[in-house]
């Protein structure tokens, strides 16, 4: 019960991720320890429903560890529907605390990953600046707008959900560059079943699809793999820098107006820009608790891990 109740936390941590763009559940996976285990699971999908269909249950059950994605969807899903309104809440009333917190999260993930990687040469050095300047390049991409039409809703949904599992790129953040984020976050909050099922099925295929793919490259190429996603979650920071000052807006489905494209500054420049606090202490230390939170996942983690080893 103990397992469940940790994992059916860690789903929770991963929604809460995905609904701020610029952070990706992928990284929330990776650095509390079930990346590997939940690649795996949703790759053998495809395997199960095939045993599925020639009526071989519990080995459909068993090959797509289902209990485990049961357990882990409930948590992203409980929070997806209970944390969208804080969150979005807390990043328009309180963006500085809210974004340093996560970019001090990011960042200390990305040392993790690193970390992962045997052996650096010049291959895994051109993996991370790859890595990094597609990360960086979708941060300052100038967003499109997609239509809302159920072909459109299923492909964006299939898309992003790509980018969820990706450690560094935010599936909410690929919503944004559709501009269809405000519209999927409305369909979750005003719960509208038919917008929901047809974003729900384009990531059904997405994941199972792109999942499949990304765990054969880190099976076969692992260092190489984890450099790109090194990168990726480097070049991510500058969507997640907490002083910014809106260039251009444009109004959400609500009529309202919210920022479009954003540049970076400095705290000092952004007091006199805007006329704010910057809040300095306040970045300062959210950032380190990212850090700390990180850390004591990690931590966790390795020692589960430890004492499954022991108990084999």
């Amino acid at each position: 019960m103990n397992k469940f109740l940790l994992l059916f936390a860690k789903g929770i941590a991963m929604g809460a991720a995905d609904v701020v763009p610029g952070v990706s559940g992928g990284t929330v996976a990776f650095i509390s320890g079930i990346y590997d285990e939940l690649l795996r699971s949703i790759a053998g999908v495809p395997v199960a429903l095939g045993l599925l269909l020639r009526g071989r249950v519990l080995a459909a059950w068993q090959t797509a560890n289902a209990t485990f994605l049961l357990v882990l969807v409930a948590g992203i899903l409980t929070s997806v529907l209970s944390l969208a309104r804080v969150i979005t809440f807390l990043l328009a009333e309180h963006p500085i605390p809210v974004w340093s917190f996560f970019f001090g999260l990011i960042l200390v993930s990305s040392h993790l990953v690193a970390r992962e990687i045997q052996r650096w040469n010049w291959s895994r050095f051109v993996s991370f600046t790859l890595g990094a300047a597609f990360a960086y390049w979708i941060t300052v991409a100038a967003p499109v707008q997609w239509g809302t039409d159920s072909l459109s809703i299923f492909f964006a949904g299939s898309i992003a959900i790509c980018a969820m599992i990706l450690p560094g790129i935010s599936g909410s953040f690929i919503l944004l560059l559709l501009g269809l984020y405000p519209f999927i976050l409305g369909a979750v909050k005003g719960l509208d079943v038919h917008v929901l099922m047809l974003f729900a099925s384009g990531c059904l295929v997405g994941i199972v699809s792109f999942a499949g793919l990304l765990r054969w490259l880190l099976l076969r190429w692992r260092d190489l793999t984890l450099a790109l996603l090194t990168g990726l979650m480097l070049g991510s920071l500058n969507k997640l820098w907490p002083w910014k000052e809106t260039l251009t807006w444009h109004a959400d489905s609500h009529g309202q107006q919210v920022p479009l494209l954003q540049s970076n500054l400095l705290p000092g420049r952004f007091a006199e820009v805007s006329g704010q606090d910057p809040q300095l202490l306040l970045a300062i230390l959210l950032a380190l608790g990212g850090v700390l939170l990180v850390l004591g996942l990690e931590r966790l983690a390795s020692r589960r891990q430890q004492s499954s080893g022991c108990a084999e």
